[in-house]
């Protein structure tokens, strides 16, 4: 069997909602290429298993429990980030929540609230902490889904959130063209997940994408030689839109 292509030895990444799911995926994938991870999230435990897991890639790996609407905590971690490595190559924003699938008349405003400020505000709040560590050659990618440019009805702060961060993302991507760091919008159709536990539990997860069928095309294209992006990653299940 051929050994498997170390892409990314030497290189550090930060990945957000990385406990689980397309997450921990990429964290997965990157590791397998050589990469140092930091692997962020809010459920202790589940990260001290993945931590666990990683380390056995014989890559340096970094396990933080912050909550990405707080500004603080972001900031105590990437101190942590700059002092173990001295550096970040790539940013993964994946952290994401949803919730039940409710009209706009029946959301609650603290629904509401909870998911725009994590899906939204705290991809804003964890750039604007890791641009600083990030050199030419680096790159961030945000994990929206494909709700960052279709609507599901019951979804409204789901959907107004992923089509947020697509703006954010875009704008970023023209503000850091001329320092040479890249910014990947990654817009995945329907992945068995966690999440699918609030947006529909009773959705056909056999006819979904695995996180790492998402996560092996997310980090190909992180595999690009640095005078080259894909700018926008849409990844589909064979069945469709369900």
């Amino acid at each position: 069997m051929a050994k498997t292509k170390l892409h990314f030895r030497g290189k550090v990444a930060l990945i957000t909602g990385a406990s689980r799911g397309i997450g921990r995926s990429i964290a997965c994938e990157l590791a397998d290429q050589g990469c140092s991870v930091v692997i962020c999230g809010r459920n202790q435990a589940a990260l001290n298993r993945v931590e666990k897991e990683l380390s056995r890639r014989k890559v340096g790996v970094l396990a933080v429990n912050f909550d990405v609407r707080d500004p603080l905590e972001i900031d105590q971690v990437f101190t942590a980030v700059n002092h173990r490595f001295r550096r970040l190559d790539f940013l993964i924003n994946n952290a994401g929540v949803a919730h039940p699938n409710l009209s706009v008349t029946k959301l609650p405003v603290d629904s509401w609230m909870e998911v725009i400020d994590t899906n939204l505000t705290g991809m804003f709040l964890v750039t604007r902490a890791a641009l600083p560590l990030m050199k030419r050659g680096g790159t961030i990618m945000n994990n929206l889904s494909i709700a960052a440019k279709r609507v599901f009805p019951g979804s409204s702060a789901y959907n107004a959130s992923k089509h947020g961060a697509l703006g954010f993302t875009n704008t970023l991507r023209e503000e850091l063209r001329d320092q040479g760091i890249r910014v990947i919008a990654l817009l995945p159709g329907a992945t068995d997940t966690a999440i699918w536990k609030t947006l529909w539990p009773e959705a056909p997860r056999k006819k979904m994408m695995s996180p790492k069928t998402v996560a092996e095309a997310a980090v190909n294209a992180l595999t690009l030689p640095a005078d080259s992006t894909v700018e926008e990653l849409t990844i589909m299940p064979s069945a469709g839109a369900l």
